[in-house]
């Protein structure tokens, strides 16, 4: 029987080779969810957002927040409409498909509709899935608000996450570093711990745009030499070739592959401990033998990274810093 509404989560742009694969979609089939669609409506332009629901009339003294319903609004919604306790204002768009398509991402709710389904049957779609909706959502707002709370703030003493271990910057402008404009420097603090700093060739006077750049061309060297160590150890054991690597500077996407060997890695990768990056390294050359995400697929994963799943969990859920 045919599906009319699928859903699904995108934390990644539509990859050809994702690193992370969609969130399982619930479903509902066309014979169920056409007994529960609301009487046919003539076809409509899309209209600013508005309530669906009547609320009461705001009394003279305010009630507390805590009363007032959740809110999900997307930037660019044309719709609202009230899920449980939540008001979802979410995108719509019309698109040649079969289907209802739901998309939870950081911005919200967007969704895409075949023309020829009315408006109150997408409502009523969201309303059958709403509490995953809800849940995708608030996850969403949840992984929001941990990048926000780990932006870096670009001065001297700035901290932030290289290969899983915090990596703080230190401005020494009496050293060029050979052109290279940055030096890790390892140093052992009482104790026998040892406290990596990067050190950068600039003044104390520079500005956070030049200390974000200069940290960030240092990254960038480095997770070339990371990651093509990496790839010349994978290669061999998943019996493949690469041919080029290109670093990315997505903010959705880890990585991805083409079947003539070209790899692409994103360079922000080097904010996670060193398994965390062999799991992507290994997930983009296993794409060379599999082209697909195939139980086949997973299964060359597993010959080289077993505790895959675990790590393509923590990728999900560790969220790397926020630059800008």
């Amino acid at each position: 029987m045919q599906r009319l509404v699928q859903l699904a989560l995108d934390l990644f742009d539509p990859p050809l080779s994702p690193v992370v694969a969609p969130a399982a979609a619930p479903v509902v089939n066309a014979a169920d969810f056409k007994q529960k669609m609301p009487p046919a409506l003539d076809e409509q332009a899309l209209v600013a957002p508005k309530t669906i629901v009547n609320r009461p009339a705001a009394p003279a003294v305010p009630l507390p927040s805590l009363l007032s319903p959740a809110e999900f609004r997307h930037p660019q919604a044309s719709r609202e409409v009230l899920l449980g306790d939540a008001v979802v204002a979410y995108a719509l768009t019309r698109a040649r498909r079969r289907t209802i398509g739901f998309t939870v991402g950081a911005d919200g709710l967007a969704v895409r509709a075949p023309s020829w389904v009315t408006l109150g049957a997408v409502d009523a779609a969201l309303r059958e899935k709403s509490d995953w909706i809800l849940r995708k959502l608030s996850d969403a707002r949840e992984r929001q608000q941990r990048l926000e709370g780990g932006r870096i703030v670009w001065a001297n003493g700035a901290v932030l996450p290289y290969l899983g271990e915090p990596l703080t910057v230190v401005l020494d402008p009496s050293h060029g570093f050979a052109g290279k404009g940055g030096a890790l420097v390892v140093a052992a603090e009482p104790g026998g711990a040892a406290m990596p700093t990067l050190q950068i060739g600039l003044p104390h006077s520079a500005n956070p745009v030049q200390i974000r750049d200069a940290v960030q061309a240092w990254l960038m060297r480095d997770a070339r030499r990371h990651f093509t160590a990496r790839l010349d150890h994978f290669a061999p054991l998943l019996g493949v070739r690469w041919a080029s690597l290109r670093l990315s500077s997505a903010q959705t996407r880890w990585g991805s592959a083409k079947a003539d060997g070209s790899i692409r890695l994103n360079w922000r990768l080097l904010h996670y401990r060193p398994a965390v990056i062999d799991y992507v390294v290994a997930h983009e050359l296993a794409h060379l033998r599999v082209m697909d995400h195939s139980p086949r697929f997973w299964d060359t994963v597993a010959t080289v990274v077993p505790d895959y799943a675990q790590l393509r969990s923590r990728l999900r859920d560790e969220s790397a810093p926020l630059w800008d």
